[in-house]
């Protein structure tokens, strides 16, 4: 990748992280429904503001990841490139953590992540859009579903850079 779009990559790994935990912690408070209620608070303007964000910086950190070859490394089985994946699996039945590089088990991990982080963000509009309608309850559920989904995703991606600095800090 050209150092131009990693820095812009970087930032915009940072501004996902950032934004995700903001909106993954404060969740246990937001308390809407079927539509934002009339005694809506910060927080819950604040989720609806900043999954607008997320949407747009979803598709753009995907696009930007995805070029130059990055959906190989991403998603290298819609390649049909299941070597790295298996490599990564098999090794660790053999007790050895997988590479970070080449498009194995970590950068799977990351390309599902940029998926959920963008279905989630998805279909928290699809809420809002369907708010007040009989829908809305379907996207609130589907919402809150893949949200959790993301959560989950995103605590697995935490656990494998640890490793990997981990690994890193070893050699």
């Amino acid at each position: 990748m050209p150092a131009r779009l990693r820095r812009l990559a970087d930032r915009q790994h940072l501004l996902v992280a950032i934004f995700a935990a903001s909106l993954i912690l404060t969740s246990p408070w937001v308390t809407m429904l079927k539509r934002i209620p009339a005694s809506a608070g910060f927080l819950d303007y604040a989720h609806v503001v900043l999954g607008f964000l997320c949407l747009g910086l979803a598709v753009t950190y995907l696009v930007t990841s995805l070029r130059v070859g990055g959906w190989r490394l991403y998603f290298p089985w819609a390649a049909a490139d299941f070597g790295p994946l298996a490599r990564d699996i098999g090794g660790l039945f053999r007790g050895r953590l997988p590479s970070a590089e080449g498009g194995g088990l970590f950068a799977t991990i990351q390309g599902i992540l940029m998926v959920l982080f963008l279905a989630a963000a998805a279909t928290g509009a699809g809420w809002f859009f369907s708010q007040g309608s009989h829908a809305s309850m379907a996207w609130r559920d589907w919402h809150i579903g893949i949200a959790w989904t993301f959560a989950l995703a995103l605590a697995v991606h935490l656990v494998t850079v640890s490793l990997h600095l981990l690994d890193f800090l070893g050699d």
